[in-house]
Formats: structure tokens, sequence, C-alpha cells
């Protein structure tokens, strides 16, 4: 494989890391763009703080071990396998451990 081509490939894993990230962390953080019953529970700062770093994250992760994978064996294959592991595993600790922020209900 040319070096041309291993670097557009990891490129290619950054954006496909980032975007899934974002697809699957979109959801989760919906209640707080939409602010739930009556728009009470609306937090914006998921858009300023979270969004970035999900995206940032989404594309450092299968990109660093695209990197590492493809220095270390020299096999565009491995790397591809080794990148999209990362980012599964990065997803999956996504939806599995954030959870957006819930202010307390009080009762009228």
């Amino acid at each position: 494989m040319k070096e041309e081509i291993k670097g557009l490939a990891g490129f290619l894993v950054a954006g496909l890391g980032a975007a899934a990230a974002l697809l699957a962390w979109a959801p989760l953080a919906r209640v707080n763009v939409e602010g739930g019953f009556e728009g009470i529970h609306r937090d914006l700062g998921v858009l300023y703080v979270d969004l970035p770093l999900v995206a940032v994250g989404g594309a450092l992760v299968p990109l660093a071990c695209w990197l590492l994978t493809l220095r270390w064996s020299r096999r565009p294959w491995l790397a591809a396998l080794a990148a999209v592991a990362a980012a599964a595993l990065g997803i999956w600790g996504l939806t599995s451990w954030w959870v957006p922020y819930r202010a307390p209900e009080f009762g009228y």
C-alpha cells in the first residue's frame, strides 16, 4: 500500500469514528436539548461542551489506534481491524457510561 493511501485511510478512519460517535451520542443527549416535559430540563451545555468532546474523541481514538498498529505491524488490514475495534469499544463506553444531566423534579 502506498503511503498516500495509508494516510487517506487514516483520515477516513478518523471521520467515520467521529460520525459514528456522534450518531451514538445524539439520542442520549436529546433529552437535554429538547428539555423534556415543557422544556423544564433544557441544558444546551451538551452542545458546546459534550458535542466537541465526543467528536474529537470519536476521531482520535480510532486514528491513534490505526497509526500505532500500522507503525507496529506494517499491515494495513490489521490496523483497520484494530481501529474498528477501538472505535466500537469507545462507542460502547460512551453509551454505557455517559448519562445526560437530569435536574431533580420537585413536586408542586
